[in-house]
């Protein structure tokens, strides 16, 4: 259950990510799962016990928002291609 916290960070990070410009995407969403994944050992409490979970919490973060922003951009142009053949 400790892990949720990064996994809906990374997801609704990825969600977010798509109203970014492309040339900006990467690096903003990069830098912010960085930022999510020390933010998450820290709220877990695994800082207290060894800062090495930051290397499996940003990497969970980073997966999570990939994933999030694969299913956003997915549903979003499934939703774009229904309407377009409903008006067609």
């Amino acid at each position: 259950m400790g892990e949720l916290f990064p996994i809906g960070c990374g997801v609704v990070l990825g969600a977010l990510a798509g109203w970014l410009r492309p040339p900006l995407r990467r690096p903003i969403t990069g830098v912010l799962a960085i930022g999510l994944g020390v933010l998450a050992t820290v709220v877990s409490g695994e800082a207290a016990i060894s800062w090495a979970f930051v290397l499996i919490d940003i990497p969970m973060v980073a997966v999570a928002a990939s994933v999030g922003f694969l299913l956003v951009h997915r549903l979003g142009r499934a939703t774009r291609k229904e309407e377009h053949e409903e008006a067609g």
